[in-house]
């Protein structure tokens, strides 16, 4: 999995074995490699670079300043959906005038430090977003730049909790909607309208979908323009699959085969907002089994991370492999199903609750108290969907860069999960 491999049976991240990391920081612990996040990036940059895109990582998906200071340094700006992500990539040394505004709930307070801060533009989901847009920018004296976020009714084919560009969808609005929003933009002197965006889900893994949605949105910001509208900007949003079980995403390159001819068509500017592409393999999870047990006829491997470190299996029954650190056999080419000799086992966490699982019916080697196992495919939505239920203090991360690694964020303490109550 790109820069993550085993060597004569040992987990290595980039030149560093994972046992050393796992030794020297604790577990459960976060890993990044730092050469695939570049590697990810890369390949949108070099995919989409006919149409010099703005690549904007959507910074929802791992907001860790480290992770967020790689992006920017390498030529990434960032999609944020709120103004603590907003402070997050101002620290981490972003252009603002490159960053992208998204999400449905906005605040007077997150307006006003985006205007503050120029941002390219907000993605409007909404018109009583639009009127809240165009008040605060009226109180300041300046004019907001807008995108209409387009709800093109495409089925992405993913999960239910992550498909975003159906009709009935809480993102928004249909065409029609946004076609009376756009000339209302139009007669309002504190807004303009910059582009029209849509984001139609995640992860997708066929390319047809996009080919849909950017089909819908030149045809739209061809009648914009035809109204009257100086409007450069086509937003598509992220979205694009990563292997989570086998080879199953497509590369940056098929998604672009699709894209970027339409784009050119229409003599637009293009923003793409990347998160899971970029990060999701860039990361692991790495834990340390605290004891097995069997009951009921089933075997259960009970390790230290749990769905308040790694939600998403819980959340949205998503798929990880999971496999020891230093196994007594190879890696399989299939993490499903069975596998000689292996046991199927429930790989669990502490926390008390039916749901903490990482997974459930999965074939594993024989596995001891103390033995290190690895999550895979974990750095998008990972620690940034993390808590202390249970007051579980969170995990620390690291990035490994080569043969060195650096603490990107401190383990928590008992102490740092009180610190800001009152008796």
């Amino acid at each position: 999995m790109d820069h993550f491999h085993y060597r004569e049976r040992e987990l290595f991240c980039e030149e560093v074995p994972v046992t050393a990391l796992a030794e020297k920081y604790g577990t459960p612990v976060w890993i990044y490699s730092k050469r695939t996040l570049l590697h990810h990036l890369s390949q949108i940059q070099q995919a989409f670079a006919a149409v010099q895109p703005v690549i904007c990582y959507s910074v929802k998906s791992n907001s860790n300043l480290g992770i967020l200071q790689v992006m920017q340094e390498a030529g990434s700006s960032f999609d944020v959906v709120s103004g603590g992500e907003l402070h997050r990539v101002k620290k981490a040394g972003a252009d603002t005038s490159k960053v992208v505004f998204a999400g449905v709930g906005k605040t007077d307070e997150e307006i006003r430090y985006a205007l503050e801060s120029r941002v390219l533009m907000f993605n409007v989901e909404s018109e009583a977003e639009l009127d809240a847009i165009a008040a605060v920018a009226g109180s300041m004296g300046i004019v907001a730049p807008v995108a209409l976020r387009l709800n093109p009714d495409v089925d992405g084919k993913t999960h239910a909790k992550t498909t975003t560009g159906k009709k009935g969808n809480k993102f928004g609005m249909d065409i029609e909607r946004a076609s009376q929003l756009a000339a209302k933009v139009l007669a309002d002197k504190r807004l303009a309208l910059h582009g029209i965006h849509m984001h139609i889900g995640s992860p997708i893994l066929t390319a047809e979908p996009y080919a849909e949605a950017v089909k819908k949105a030149v045809d739209v910001v061809t009648e914009y323009r035809r109204q009257g509208h100086d409007i450069n900007w086509v937003n598509l949003g992220g979205g694009f699959g990563i292997h989570y079980r086998k080879q199953e995403a497509l590369p940056a390159s098929e998604y672009a085969k699709v894209i970027v001819p339409a784009i050119q068509a229409a003599g637009c500017r293009l923003a793409l907002e990347p998160g899971r592409f970029i990060v999701g393999n860039s990361g692991i999870l790495v834990s340390r089994v605290i004891y097995t047990k069997r009951e009921g006829g089933k075997l259960f491997v009970i390790q230290d991370a749990a769905m308040n470190d790694l939600v998403r299996p819980a959340m949205y029954d998503a798929f990880h492999r999971i496999w020891p650190v230093k196994p007594s056999i190879d890696p399989p080419a299939d993490y499903e199903g069975e596998i000689a000799g292996c046991e199927l086992a429930d790989v669990v966490g502490p926390i008390c609750e039916s749901g903490d699982y990482l997974a459930k019916g999965r074939a594993l080697p024989p596995m001891q108290r103390g033995d290190l196992m690895c999550t895979f495919s974990a750095g998008a939505y990972g620690m940034a969907m993390s808590s202390n239920y249970n007051s579980r203090p969170r995990a620390a991360e690291v990035l490994v860069d080569g043969a060195t690694h650096r603490l990107i964020r401190r383990r928590e303490t008992y102490d740092d999960l009180i610190a800001h109550e009152m008796l």
